[in-house]
């Protein structure tokens, strides 16, 4: 009879990543049975994920070894990814996955705080709760940050509407709501996202104003008068034929997730769909623009 006990702690991953590729190891990582992915260095674009400990060590690291070696095939611009696997103690994943969160001022006019925390009074700011789970955009990292401030700076008089491609945690949706949406769809194809979204919008007490959908964008047939999309290019640009159509004609289009040097490639794009950049913000290396329709 086998009486080694169980092993009950976790194994800390932790892989210097080229960021045009975060969104492609974040997967991976939850498809081999991690429970939480953070980008805990903005800077350095290192990625920490934690999984259930396991015997079979070596056999993990291959796995991610092979296919961080893959990565340049699909992401040729993607420098080489340094990994590193330890095995840390148990404890109350709930209590340690706080410790990465925490109330963050994210523009003048928008404080995100997480669910275990208190909201700080008074504030003179619109406030977004959010429990971030395994699904993207806190606030923290650079391309949720400006598509928040593009946001502000998109202002629309009377009643205005609101599509968020891709919501992931849920927050651009749950912003829009508070800067003034009256309809806010938020859509992703994920349904770990869609999970983590509901959550947050139930958080935000806002589950009436926010109707949350994995319909394809090619079946919506309305006209949003903000749309916003922080993915990768490659998805982007799979999308924008429908932009066009979706967007109305006083509107506005936000998309992040590009880096600095996409930026002229995502312009002449949109060129072709009749829709032409307002503006372009950048941040450690990221950008976000923002297009309208031709006139």
């Amino acid at each position: 009879m086998n009486t080694t006990p169980k092993h009950t702690g976790w194994l800390e991953i932790s892989i210097d990543v080229d960021p045009v590729a975060h969104d492609a190891v974040s997967a991976f990582l939850f498809d081999i049975g991690c429970e939480g992915v953070v980008l805990e260095d903005l800077k350095a674009y290192n990625l920490k994920a934690y999984l259930p400990f396991q015997k079979d060590l070596e056999n993990i690291r291959s796995r991610i070894e092979l296919f961080l070696q893959n990565l340049t095939d699909i992401f040729p611009e993607a420098s080489a990814s340094k990994l590193k696997i330890i095995d840390i103690e148990d404890q109350d994943w709930g209590i340690s996955w706080q410790r990465f969160f925490h109330a963050e001022q994210v523009t003048q006019n928008l404080m995100v705080i997480p669910p275990w925390e208190p909201v700080p009074s008074p504030l003179k700011c619109h406030v977004v709760k959010i429990d971030p789970g395994p699904a993207f955009g806190t606030g923290q990292h650079p391309t949720t940050r400006m598509c928040l401030l593009s946001m502000e700076k998109s202002c629309f008089k009377g009643s205005w509407s609101m599509l968020d491609i891709g919501t992931g945690s849920g927050i651009l949706a749950i912003y829009g709501v508070k800067l003034g949406a009256e309809r806010v769809v938020a859509i992703d194809n994920d349904p770990e996202a869609v999970r983590w979204a509901k959550r947050n919008i139930e958080l935000n007490d806002l589950s009436i104003e926010i109707q949350l959908s994995s319909k394809p964008l090619s079946d919506w047939e309305e006209t949003f008068s903000l749309i916003t999309a922080n993915l990768m290019l490659k998805t982007i640009l799979d999308l924008s034929p429908y932009f066009p159509r979706i967007l109305a004609t006083d509107g506005r289009l936000i998309l992040s997730g590009l880096l600095r040097d996409q930026v002229k490639n995502m312009e002449e794009r949109l060129f072709e769909y009749g829709l032409y950049k307002e503006r372009v913000i950048y941040k450690e290396g990221w950008a976000c623009l923002t297009a309208r329709p031709l006139r």
